[in-house]
C-alpha cells in the first residue's frame, strides 16, 4: 500500500521557521509524537489539529492534503 500522506504539518511548519520541538512545547505533546505526526505516521486529533491551525495562524485546511484529485477517478 503506497504511503499517504494526510497532513501538511512538515511543510508548514518549515513555511512558518518552527521546530516539532517548539511545536510540542506549544501544545503539551512530546517531540515524538508530534514527530510521528509530522512525518505522517500518525494524525493529530482533530482539536488539536484547530489548535495548531491557530498557533500557527493558518486555516485549518492549509494543514491537511487535498484529496481532489482522486475525486476525478
Amino acid at each position: 500500500m503506497p504511503e499517504r500522506k494526510i497532513n501538511r504539518l512538515k511543510v508548514v511548519l518549515a513555511e512558518k521557521d518552527k521546530t516539532n520541538r517548539w511545536l510540542a512545547e506549544q501544545i503539551g505533546y512530546t517531540e515524538g509524537m508530534v514527530s510521528r505526526w509530522v512525518s505522517n505516521i500518525k494524525q493529530p486529533p482533530l482539536d488539536i489539529l484547530y489548535d495548531i491551525s491557530l498557533l500557527l495562524k493558518v486555516d485549518i485546511r492549509d494543514l491537511i492534503e487535498s484529496n481532489a484529485y482522486m475525486l476525478n477517478k
